[in-house]
């Protein structure tokens, strides 16, 4: 590790009237961007500043819509010069706290991809989701390691280590495929880290998330798939205890190539939700299988057969129809997040989630859902990086409809339903399920290992030893 830049000219020191901004200020400061910079009161503020996740909204002192590294290493400057903290917005699918009073950067005016087919690498601007990535790399039998929503933006989503529902278990997290980043460091310094230059940020950056700086571009890896069989099977909740059984067992045999997942979904009555699932407790079994054509359809059977399905979507897909696998909203709304990483779904688990989460349980949780890990993304990458909870079965998340204000009460029997798991749990989380409740430096610890922790508080002192980079689930600088 180099030496510290705490202190050295490279990092500018608050100025004493850190958070006041005048007129002037704001002048200066929209004289040295191309994109827009906006302040309380503006037009469009608030819908600059809007997020898909309502459970809060922001109120900056000052938004600036970056249109190119250069905004955001000015913006940077800027807050470094006024004493506010940074926060990154790409789509506010992630609800982590609100940037109230700090320095709001933007990024959709970012949202490039250059796809090098022969490579198999994309170049990818801050702002792009995840659907325009996949469109550019399917035109060339590609395919990248995304979400299962083709809203959400890329950058986040791999900083947090990105779980891909479709080919993680083949090719691991995302974060462990990524070959380059481009990122404008809290000095206000665009710098490109990779292993050769910038080694240990290039390290901290891939599962970090946004406490090392703006994140402009990254560089990642393709992969050559082009077809899936996918879709999944809807349940009658009353079947639950049948197909969770049903499930545990397949996912005990599956080879790497399959990756699934299962939801006990409590949908409200509303006219977005198609009529089966309207206002009904059922239950969502998800598949992606990248393996050989023809092949999926047999390995499905088992899970077919476990209670009679209200809808089947299950067949052979191009990839580029991802989306349809897990059918996620597409219209905002406030939610709420609990997460946690299980080592083991053992009969006595599934025992609990019918208790907790069936049909019998008075369960206000819209979604428990299971992620099934292992496979690549329980190895370690060619070059390591600070994602953790390798060691993990499966990742547990539950989501609530609602504000913190609102669904207090419905986060209480989230506590009580991760309490009853924790037999069987790791003790860790993964990033990107977690939400403002688990922002605390205490709280987010779990996500990495003891030893990497400590590193990333290391880096975290040599490159933001202000903590400027904050309004996240932060990794306090190293004292």
């Amino acid at each position: 590790m180099r030496r510290s830049r705490r202190g050295s000219s490279l990092f500018l020191v608050s100025s004493p009237h850190s958070g006041r901004l005048s007129g002037q200020d704001i002048a200066a400061l929209a004289n040295e961007v191309g994109g827009p910079v906006l302040t309380p009161g503006d037009e469009s503020y608030a819908a600059e500043g809007a997020t898909y996740n309502l459970a809060f909204a922001h109120h900056p002192a000052v938004i600036v819509g970056a249109a190119g590294p250069g905004d955001v290493q000015a913006a940077v400057r800027f807050a470094s010069a006024h004493g506010l903290p940074v926060a990154v917005l790409t789509t506010g699918h992630q609800a982590i706290m609100p940037a109230d009073g700090a320095m709001l950067i933007t990024t959709s005016r970012m949202a490039t991809v250059d796809v090098d087919a022969r490579a198999r690498t994309a170049r990818i601007g801050a702002g792009t989701r995840w659907r325009q990535v996949v469109d550019a790399a399917s035109a060339h039998g590609l395919a990248p390691l995304n979400g299962s929503s083709p809203l959400v933006g890329v950058v986040g989503y791999t900083l947090g280590g990105g779980l891909s529902p479709t080919l993680g278990r083949a090719y691991g997290w995302a974060a462990d495929h990524v070959r380059a980043i481009e990122v404008v460091t809290p000095d206000g310094v665009l710098r490109t880290a990779t292993p050769a230059t910038e080694p240990d940020l290039f390290w901290a950056l891939r599962g970090g998330k946004s406490n090392f700086g703006g994140v402009t571009a990254l560089e990642i890896e393709l992969f050559p798939v082009e077809r899936l069989y996918g879709g999944g099977l809807f349940f009658s909740g009353q079947y639950a205890a049948r197909v969770l059984r049903a499930y545990r067992e397949f996912t005990q045999t599956v080879p790497d190539a399959m990756a699934t997942s299962i939801a006990l979904l409590r949908l409200p009555p509303l006219p977005f939700v198609p009529e089966p699932l309207r206002g009904n407790f059922t239950i969502h079994v998800r598949f992606s299988y990248s393996g050989p054509a023809g092949d999926g359809a047999r390995m499905v059977a088992p899970m077919r057969a476990a209670a009679p399905t209200l809808i089947d979507t299950l067949g052979e897909m191009p990839y580029a129809r991802f989306a349809e696998i897990h059918s996620d909203p597409v219209d905002p709304a406030p939610f709420l997040e609990r997460s946690a990483m299980l080592r083991t779904l053992a009969p006595e688990t599934v025992d609990t989630l019918i208790e907790l989460a069936g049909p019998s349980a008075d369960c206000p949780l819209a979604f428990v859902e299971l992620r099934h890990l292992g496979g690549a993304l329980s190895r370690l990458p060619a070059v390591p990086d600070a994602v953790g909870n390798r060691d993990a079965a499966f990742a547990f998340w539950v989501v609530a409809i609602g504000t913190p204000e609102d669904g207090a009460a419905t986060m209480k029997y989230a506590d009580i339903l991760l309490e009853r798991l924790a037999p069987w749990s790791t003790g860790g989380k993964y990033l990107n399920f977690m939400s403002s409740e688990d922002a605390s430096a205490e709280k987010t610890r779990p996500a990495y290992s003891g030893v990497d922790y400590g590193r990333l508080q290391a880096i975290k002192a040599e490159y933001d030893p202000s903590n400027m980079f904050r309004l996240n689930h932060n990794i306090p600088p190293l004292a």
